[in-house]
């Protein structure tokens, strides 16, 4: 780009049909038509944040008021730009796809099957709710283990999503997200702690609703929730039931055909869940059924929420649904005994080999699951890397068809 100077002349006239636009840099320049001023325009207004006149044919006259400095840049170049890749560290790189266009955030919230369930009065009291925050390149948004306190929405910007399943482990990358993208809600829903750290990847600006807003806007209209026998009705039209509680739950307790998929890991799995089918969401109190069902709703799947969760049904037990992975005292003695009772010194003798091999199993069982957790955050960092390369390659093949365009262009000149 080249600086262009200017003492009191035209920068263009009515008519002028060349396709640079021209911005100021420093100065003040009228603009006329007919000999009448249209507006002055000082550098460094809101005004000069745009094109000077930009309709093409030019509809009047722009003339410097003594020196003005300005630049003149291609029309197609700056409607059109290319893409500009941010390096944030050796491991990944982000690519801003922002087209510019400030209302970008609203078409993406009226867009999202969230908001479209709500009520057009809720809509209007949820926009003229939203607060404008800022976060800079690097600084922590939300910090797991932390309050629950707003729902975010990004304005403009992006940002990652990351994840220790313990205190000691290594950082897990579960998402990247982007303009329109919403987050924050997990905590709201459940009353538990921030499950997940946010950090800013570029600057950002998210507008942002308090936890009170959220639960009466959004919350409550959103969601649908169903007892057992709803449940059962749901399961018989084709439903799939999908329990949300950690693995150790699951196994120690779950509800007969239910899907074990724990929450932290509800986003990972996503693109393996049938948008064709309704899902009903299993927790042990229902909190974490919320947060998963809000989840699936924003990704097209229709959800609904056993109401109480495992807890719930206790009025109903027992029920041959509900499979307990433990061993009766009827059992118990049915393995104690032979065809008839066993006497008391190899009623302990059978006890105590019984006991040894339990302890040999649960020392095999922790050390299982060990290794599952391990395989468990590699899947989850190999499908981040996945999306992410996806996501790359989508964009090259945007550049690669602008670059096709701007070489037709020129051949053709």
């Amino acid at each position: 780009m080249t600086v262009e100077e200017i003492q009191d002349g035209f920068l263009f006239k009515k008519g002028d049909v060349s396709p640079r636009l021209v911005y100021l840099i420093s100065g003040e320049v009228t603009l006329q038509a007919a000999g009448l001023v249209v507006e002055v325009i000082a550098a460094g207004s809101d005004s000069a944040k745009f094109a000077l006149a930009h309709q093409i044919p030019r509809k009047i006259d722009a003339v410097a008021n003594g020196r003005v400095r300005f630049l003149r840049l291609n029309a197609d170049i700056v409607n059109n730009p290319l893409s500009l890749a941010y390096k944030e560290d050796n491991s990944y790189m982000v690519i801003d796809e922002t087209e510019g266009d400030p209302d970008d955030w609203m078409t993406a919230l009226l867009r999202s099957p969230i908001f479209q369930r709500l009520p057009p009065a809720n809509l209007q009291k949820i926009l003229m709710s939203l607060e404008v925050v800022h976060f800079k390149t690097g600084e922590t948004i939300l910090e797991q283990g932390g309050i629950g306190d707003y729902y975010y929405l990004i304005k403009n910007g992006q940002c990652l999503l990351t994840r220790k399943p313990s205190p000691n482990a290594k950082e897990i990358k579960l998402a990247q997200l982007a303009n329109g993208d919403t987050f924050g809600e997990d905590s709201l829903l459940s009353g538990a702690p921030r499950n997940v750290t946010i950090t800013a990847l570029t600057d950002i600006v998210l507008l942002r609703l308090d936890k009170k807003q959220f639960i009466s806007l959004i919350k409550e209209p959103s969601l649908k929730f169903v007892d057992y026998a709803g449940m059962q009705e749901a399961i018989k039209q084709g439903a799939v039931l999908l329990d949300v509680r950690s693995q150790d739950d699951y196994e120690n307790q779950h509800l007969d055909g239910s899907i074990s998929a724990p929450f932290f890991s509800l986003r990972m799995q996503l693109k393996a869940i049938s948008h064709e089918r309704p899902v009903v969401v299993v927790c042990q109190d229902g909190k974490v059924s919320e947060a998963a069902a809000f989840l699936l709703l924003r990704h097209k799947i229709d959800a609904m929420i056993l109401s109480g969760g495992m807890e719930s049904l206790a009025a109903y037990t027992p029920s041959p649904e509900i499979k307990p992975n433990i061993t009766s005292e009827s059992e118990n003695e049915m393995l104690l005994s032979g065809e008839g009772r066993v006497e008391s010194d190899d009623r302990k003798q059978y006890a105590n080999i019984l006991e040894d091999q339990v302890s040999a199993l649960k020392l095999e069982n922790e050390a299982l699951k060990s290794v599952n957790q391990q395989l468990n955050d590699k899947c989850i960092k190999l499908e981040f890397d996945k999306q992410h390369a996806e996501k790359q390659c989508r964009i090259l093949h945007k550049q690669m068809e602008k670059l096709t365009q701007v070489l037709d262009k020129l051949k053709g000149g």
